[in-house]
């Protein structure tokens, strides 16, 4: 079953109101006042909507409200189902900073059709698309799967860009692919925007190989599954995070979850920039006026497309 096209619109105001809401905090160094300024907007515009939602990506559990929390439930309760994976301000440091890459971002899916992860650690590999199904895997360690991902680009190993987080986390994996004298592109945040750098017209990566958030993991999956890109993940979890993964339903802890484990059906998936990006640009300020620009995809329909909207202040 297709979501109706009417709702990609809707979609796109609440993360194009959660944008301009963080905007007014670019460069105040204000990580807290930033999000805060994109989750109000976003949980305005999405309660507007004719549908029954429910947060199961979110900022955390119930008891850290008023973010938008897993398990919340949102719109007006009065029509479909959906499931809702959002991040109002992936990149609360970069928009504190007044640097490139943050935006607000979400998916929505059918009731039932997205995976419900904790806020926890999520390991994973990440391919574009037109290349063999379940071609790698976390198991496989690094030097194999860069070695397939070569096999199955035809490109020397040398020629293989990788996207990586600068953390000491990555340390061995760094070690690895400067080892194989793969090119890597390092980046200090924003995992979603890491992940999706390896699809688009001229994708700027060949593979994204990190551990980041869960919930990043999700929302980069469904943008993935509208280009046909490939992702697998595995969560991280320590005894109190397992108790929280039983919670949404997950029992086996070291399952590996392979892009239609993620995504199950059609998804609608918008990301707005805060702040200029890969995605899309920042907000601008015309005075009278913000100009907003959004990534926009809807699986079942085939749209791709960039959307530039203007509001009144």
């Amino acid at each position: 079953m297709s979501i109706d096209s009417k709702f990609l619109n809707l979609f796109i105001k609440a993360t194009e109101k959660a944008a301009i809401g963080a905007s007014k905090f670019i460069g105040k160094n204000d990580k807290i006042a930033a999000d805060k300024g994109a989750v109000d907007p976003m949980r305005r515009e999405l309660n507007k909507i004719n549908m029954e939602g429910t947060i199961v990506i979110g900022e955390g559990e119930m008891d850290e409200a008023p973010m938008l929390y897993i398990g919340e439930r949102l719109g007006t309760l009065n029509g479909p189902k959906f499931d809702i994976a959002v991040d109002p301000l992936e990149g609360t440091k970069f928009t504190a900073n007044n640097q490139p890459n943050a935006f607000s971002v979400l998916a929505v899916s059918k009731k039932g059709d997205l995976l419900s992860a904790p806020d926890t650690y999520m390991e994973k590999i990440i391919i574009g698309p037109n290349l063999p199904k379940n071609l790698l895997d976390i198991d496989n360690g690094v030097e194999k799967n860069i070695k397939l991902l070569a096999e199955a680009t035809n490109k020397d190993i040398s020629k293989i860009n990788a996207c990586v987080m600068k953390r000491p986390r990555h340390d061995k994996i760094i070690e690895i692919l400067s080892n194989m004298r793969v090119n890597i592109n390092y980046i200090t945040d924003g995992d979603i925007a890491g992940a999706l750098s390896v699809i688009g017209k001229n994708p700027k990566n060949d593979i994204y190989y990190s551990t980041g958030g869960g919930p990043e993991g999700v929302l980069a999956a469904a943008a993935l599954s509208c280009f046909g890109g490939q992702i697998q993940g595995r969560l991280v979890l320590n005894e109190e995070e397992k108790i929280r993964a039983k919670k949404l339903g997950i029992k086996d802890f070291n399952k590996k979850y392979n892009i239609d484990d993620m995504i199950k059906g059609d998804i609608i998936f918008c990301a707005t920039g805060v702040t200029d990006g890969d995605l899309a640009k920042g907000v601008k300020d015309l005075g009278n006026e913000y100009e907003v620009t959004t990534f926009a995809l809807h699986k079942s329909k085939k749209i791709n497309k960039i959307i530039t909207n203007i509001y009144n202040k």
